[in-house]
């Protein structure tokens, strides 16, 4: 994985505030500034694939442990997510990002915001823009919902209300999946003591975000690139893609990219940095991407879910004993993201106790 960060040092050339996303619907061809080098796709002779947990399975944990320190990546299904509830929300989302463009840029994110319209924040990182737009939410959408639909009351209240329903579903999917990581690691829940029901607990900080990636008009689709190579800040990222391609992929060592393939229902979990630290490294975050194709336009949305901003999180003293060092400082959130935003993919690196320590 060394290698392949290497090849995405940070390099901020653009200023995204300033960043108006392009007209998709108009782009006739692909333009200079979203022409990717040729990047590698999926090795066809790749087996495997990424594992598949039934959360109805007694085994449920010890899958979803060996997934995490295995993959990095799994998909779950019985999660309690009504099919009827994806549907619609991936209906939403198309009708969303199917709006005029001078429509979606009346949302646009503001400079220091985190909801609304825009490029995907990691665009800052690279000398090319990506094939793909973002709407973010905390909550109600409804602030941004009065621009997109200024006349049309009624799509007003219909996407605010799906959003606001399939949120509260996904943060109770989240903390399941949390806690079912945690417990894999034989860590006590009363240790996270954010958890713990007191009139004092704090709740975690969320994201909706949903994901567009237009049908791109070249034949040759390696030209562009749908989300650059990343991995999430977050405990952990839920998401739901639609069935349409396989263009996410994730890539493991000693093999190279490999793709999600999507399946009806089903939701793909994949562990975050924090989490990372939380497990004293046995949990691997994942480096993922996502490609695009000349055929489909395809969505998803992302649910990322992290502890409360000002919480330092450390590895687990379950996980820790002389043979096992901790293997990163205790770090908030906010100084994780505050690092990610200068120095990207290699920001755990500067909450490793070894490094720490050297300096």
């Amino acid at each position: 994985m060394n290698s392949i960060l290497e090849s995405f040092k940070s390099n901020p050339v653009h200023d995204l505030n300033h960043i108006i996303p392009l007209d998709f619907k108009t782009a006739n061809n692909l333009p200079d500034s979203h022409k990717w080098t040729d990047h590698p796709i999926v090795d066809p002779f790749t087996v495997g694939s990424v594992p598949i947990i039934d959360l109805s399975d007694p085994n449920a944990i010890s899958l979803i442990r060996h997934a995490c320190e295995k993959w990095g990546v799994f998909q779950v299904t019985n999660h309690g997510i009504p099919l009827n509830l994806l549907k619609q929300v991936e209906l939403q989302t198309l009708r969303l990002f199917s709006l005029p463009a001078d429509q979606k840029v009346s949302a646009l994110r503001s400079p220091d915001g985190i909801t609304g319209y825009g490029q995907p924040r990691i665009s800052v990182f690279f000398p090319k823009m990506m094939w793909s737009e973002v709407f973010s939410m905390m909550g109600s959408p409804m602030e941004h919902a009065t621009k997109l639909w200024p006349h049309q009351h009624d799509h007003q209240a219909n996407f605010c209300n799906i959003m606001e329903e399939y949120q509260k579903e996904m943060k109770k999917v989240s903390e399941k999946m949390f806690k079912l990581m945690v417990e894999s690691l034989g860590v006590s829940l009363e240790e996270v003591e954010w958890l713990k029901p007191t009139m004092s607990c704090k709740d975690p900080q969320t994201l909706l975000q949903l994901n567009s990636y237009p049908v791109c008009p070249e034949s040759d689709t390696s030209r562009a690139m749908g989300f650059a190579p990343h991995t999430d800040s977050s405990f952990l990222t839920v998401l739901h893609q639609s069935t349409t391609t396989s263009d996410l992929q994730i890539f493991r060592d000693n093999i190279g990219w490999m793709p999600v393939h999507p399946i009806s229902g089903a939701l793909v979990v994949n562990v975050g940095d924090l989490m990372h630290i939380l497990s004293n490294g046995q949990f691997n975050t994942v480096l993922h991407r996502v490609l695009v194709n000349n055929t489909h336009h395809r969505v998803s949305a992302a649910y990322f879910y992290g502890p409360p901003r000002d919480v330092k999180i450390s590895p687990s003293i379950n996980l820790i004993d002389h043979d096992h060092p901790p293997l990163f400082c205790p770090v908030s959130w906010k100084e994780l993201l505050d690092i990610r935003a200068k120095h990207y993919n290699k920001a755990l690196d500067f909450f490793r106790n070894d490094i720490v320590t050297a300096k």
